[in-house]
């Protein structure tokens, strides 16, 4: 029986956010972790491990997110493994998020002038230490911008887990809509959702990269030649 939209349909809307929400973040942070790995290990000397790591960012990237999620869930249960749909989720996403990070991060090692490594080895500093001491602060300051950027994208992609049967804000979206049959009103109300989620972190995104922005000259303080 069809009824109508009502307030109580945009709070339940809103309560569901904050599943979106914990499942960017979930996914933000392992990600996080992963890539940082992954950013190491592709800007290691090692050859193969080099390889290794190109490959996984070449399968995350070169394959769609919602293929992922499919493998992931349906695909570990053909296996024997019993896979809600939140574990399903938060795992597709964070070696989605992974790869991308990974290979940000890596630019923005990469992006370090090399006479920064040639400085550390000059004072006789492990591979590691150079990393730890003097590359990572510098690529941390490049990398904070699109990293930022890249949080609105895991924000938007958690709305693909709804076909795995996670009830977040677009599935509950969904579930409402199949209430009401007022599909206009109600996911213009979803995405009003996303956009009060997503569009303060494109304004940190866009303030961070012009207040980093190493390329462009600081101006010199009155007073001061």
């Amino acid at each position: 029986m069809i009824r109508g939209f009502s307030l109580g349909d945009v709070w339940l809307l809103i309560l569901a956010a904050r599943w979106t929400v914990l499942l960017s973040a979930v996914a933000f942070l392992g990600g996080g972790v992963v890539g940082l790995v992954v950013a190491v290990l592709r800007t290691a000397p090692v050859r193969p491990l080099r390889w290794a790591m190109s490959g996984y960012v070449q399968l995350f990237q070169g394959t769609p997110l919602l293929l992922q999620l499919f493998v992931v869930f349906f695909g570990a249960n053909l296996l024997g493994f019993t896979v809600d749909p939140w574990s399903a989720a938060a795992l597709g996403l964070t070696l989605y998020t992974s790869a991308f990070l990974g290979e940000t991060w890596r630019g923005s090692i990469e992006a370090v002038p090399v006479t920064q490594w040639e400085a550390g080895r000059s004072l006789a500093l492990s591979y590691g230490q150079q990393l730890r001491l003097i590359i990572l602060p510098q690529a941390c300051r490049i990398a904070l911008p699109p990293t930022t950027g890249f949080l609105v994208q895991v924000v938007k992609s958690t709305s693909l887990t709804s076909v795995i049967g996670f009830v977040e804000l677009t599935r509950t979206g969904q579930l409402v809509n199949n209430a009401t049959y007022r599909p206009l009103l109600v996911f213009g109300v979803v995405g009003g959702i996303y956009f009060v989620l997503c569009w303060p972190l494109s304004l940190t995104s866009q303030f961070l990269e012009r207040r980093l922005d190493l390329r462009r000259p600081r101006r010199r303080r009155r007073g001061h030649r």
